[in-house]
């Protein structure tokens, strides 16, 4: 079915290079839509293709964004840009993201501790570093300045777990690496906005920090309560199911008495009292979609295309709103993008390699240096309110990295293995 879709690319383009000729807006409009989105069907059709499918929906988010930025900015009178419906679909992306992941995941760094500490360590020194040298150099306006600084603080994605398999690297300590710079993310990424963007933007770290609880820590949260209840024994069963009553019982006192207690906005305590409403919420839905998964097994292996949809989603709104911006610069951008992930493999390779770890583990840091979290920068930039100017590095970088990530990664696959021993690192 999907070669079908192949042959009617070049139906789609040539219909959209008469439409231009021709001033007919609509078609050349549609044919640029519907020629890309074909690719990204017929894609997988093509093995040397597939793996760039979800990048080439990224790039049909752009186009479309970009061509109809009114149509999907808006629903009726609904704004896409919603807060509420941006943390709802960043939390489905990352708890996505967290099923793919377990308990298992954040202990690894007994069977692979140096390599997890120079993980950390080039990861947030010399993305953030090199996102504001970048931003300086290029001489953006400040609020864009800022989106590259903040997708250089951000944690790392779970993009960087999918490459090193493909290239065959040390994936207990990718994934380590990730699980734990997730965790340090609420502290990490707030402090290094504040140290590098601080002048060009205004950084609440407190409110930094309690947003990324909100939409990275809370939804993981719930995917690892799904995962003690798949894996773990009765004692702790019977204990997650006792913290989600409490859970159940300690939000319906909230509705039922919320308006009688007035609690000032954008305060410390509305803060905390929020995250402690959020982690409730995460017993409930971590356990009621074990539940679902008790029935239906399957949805494990569903979940990442939930977060696949969410990012293009990002993208798709991101671009629509910063549209006028992107023309401007989006070619400046995306040079800087090159700049920003080829500098995070190259010193994230090297830092390691003069550290002592072996070749296939350099390149795991690699790969954890140099591809980031681009659903948590778009999720913080709407957060801010400034989806069209801080999220806009985030929806250029993003199918950036999975085609650089792609394309270093088969490289290292095909090269094999360069040394005669491949032992993950236990220093």
């Amino acid at each position: 079915m999907r070669k079908y879709f192949l042959w009617a690319v070049p139906i789609f383009f040539i219909a959209a290079g008469l439409g231009w000729f021709q001033q007919t807006e609509i078609i050349w409009k549609l044919g640029l839509i519907f020629g890309f989105s074909s690719i990204a069907i017929g894609a997988g059709h093509v093995k040397i293709l597939s793996g760039y499918q979800y990048t080439f929906w990224i790039i049909t988010a752009v186009c479309a964004g970009l061509i109809y930025p009114d149509f999907f900015l808006h629903v009726g009178s609904f704004d896409m840009r919603n807060k509420w419906l941006i943390l709802i679909i960043i939390q489905l992306v990352m708890f996505g993201m967290g099923t793919q992941m377990s308990i298992e995941d954040f202990t690894g760094i007994r069977k692979s501790g140096k390599g997890v500490l120079i993980g950390l360590l080039g990861h947030f020194t010399i993305m953030p570093v090199m996102g504001f040298l970048i931003a300086k150099t290029f001489g953006f306006e400040p609020e864009i300045a800022a989106g590259i600084i903040l997708i250089g603080s951000c944690s790392s994605g779970l993009a960087s777990n999918v490459m090193t398999y493909i290239a065959k690297g040390n994936l207990v300590l990718s994934v380590t690496v990730t699980a734990m710079s997730t965790l340090a993310a609420p502290i990490m990424t707030p402090f290094l906005m504040k140290i590098f963007a601080g002048t060009l933007v205004e950084v609440h770290f407190f409110n930094m920090m309690m947003e990324i609880i909100k939409i990275v820590l809370v939804p993981l949260a719930a995917a690892m309560i799904h995962d003690i209840l798949k894996t773990y024994g009765v004692v702790a069963k019977r204990r997650i199911y006792v913290l989600t009553i409490i859970s159940t019982i300690w939000l319906a006192i909230i509705v039922f008495i919320g308006n009688s207690f007035a609690i000032e906005e954008d305060t410390s305590l509305a803060h905390i009292l929020e995250i402690i409403n959020f982690s409730c919420g995460a017993f409930i839905v971590g356990t009621l979609y074990h539940l679902l998964y008790k029935v239906y097994p399957k949805i494990d292996v569903i979940m990442p295309y939930f977060s696949m949809f969410g990012i293009i989603y990002f993208t798709l709104v991101t671009t629509a709103a910063g549209r006028d911006n992107l023309i401007q610069i989006g070619f400046l951008l995306f040079l800087a993008s090159v700049l920003h992930n080829g500098a995070g493999y190259f010193f994230g390779y090297w830092l390691s390699r003069l550290s002592g770890l072996d070749k296939k583990s350099s390149q795991t840091i690699a790969f954890e240096v140099g591809l980031q979290n681009g659903g948590m920068a778009s999720g913080l930039a709407g957060a801010m309110g400034k989806l069209a100017t801080v999220g806009l590095a985030s929806a250029v970088f993003s199918p950036w990295m999975n085609v650089s990530g792609s394309l270093l990664a088969n490289y290292w696959r095909k090269i094999g293995n360069p040394e005669d021993e491949t032992t993950p690192d236990t220093h």
